[in-house]
């Protein structure tokens, strides 16, 4: 039976960045999923890539028809947004192992949908004042940046992934993202103890 490795972290920690190195690592031969959203596209996103990006009237359909794993809702400063894991058949822990990027509430609903000795949660962290510049920076390319939304959500995660959150679900090794060639190393060598 395969495993799910859910990466999570605040934003700005270089989820992404990791995802990309440790899905195409050979030694671990990771299936990567693709979530959902609704918020639009950033300039250097490519849909199907990071996200599926879909209509909300998408995401109902899905709904409708059963599919949905775990469904969150952010009222940001450009909207209601909307993300999700969807049961679309990506999925089969027969197949071999998988790895995606998701929050600490959507964890709990993978792992109860899945089997919590089938999820194992890589929680990637970094100090905020390093997090708020990268974010800074993040924001700076983008088309029309949009800062409110980036505070909003660097103040939200603070809550989201407050300590008592984390320990609340058992969520105890962190992985110090300063040097992301260390941070993956340190990662795949414990994602290879549980393959």
């Amino acid at each position: 039976m395969g495993k799910i490795f859910v990466l999570m972290g605040k934003s700005s920690t270089g989820k992404d960045s990791i995802f990309k190195v440790l899905k195409e690592d050979s030694d671990l031969n990771l299936i990567p999923i693709i979530t959902t959203t609704t918020r639009p596209i950033r300039n250097d996103e490519t849909d199907g890539d990071q996200y599926f990006f879909i209509k909300y009237e998408k995401l109902i359909e899905y709904e409708s028809k059963g599919k949905i794993i775990e469904k969150r809702k952010y009222d940001t400063t450009q909207g209601t947004w909307y993300y999700a894991t969807i049961d679309d058949g990506q999925i089969d822990l027969s197949l071999g192992n998988y790895v995606l990027i998701s929050t600490l509430e959507a964890y709990k609903k993978i792992q109860s949908y899945f089997g919590s000795e089938n999820v194992i949660p890589i929680y990637i962290d970094i100090k905020d004042d390093i997090r708020l510049e990268r974010a800074i920076i993040r924001e700076r390319q983008e088309t029309n940046p949009n800062y409110n939304e980036l505070c909003r959500r660097f103040l939200a995660d603070n809550v989201d992934f407050s300590i008592e959150n984390l320990k609340d679900n058992n969520i105890i090794r962190h992985y110090r993202n300063y040097s992301l060639n260390e941070t993956i190393t340190e990662i795949k060598k414990d994602m290879l103890s549980f393959i």
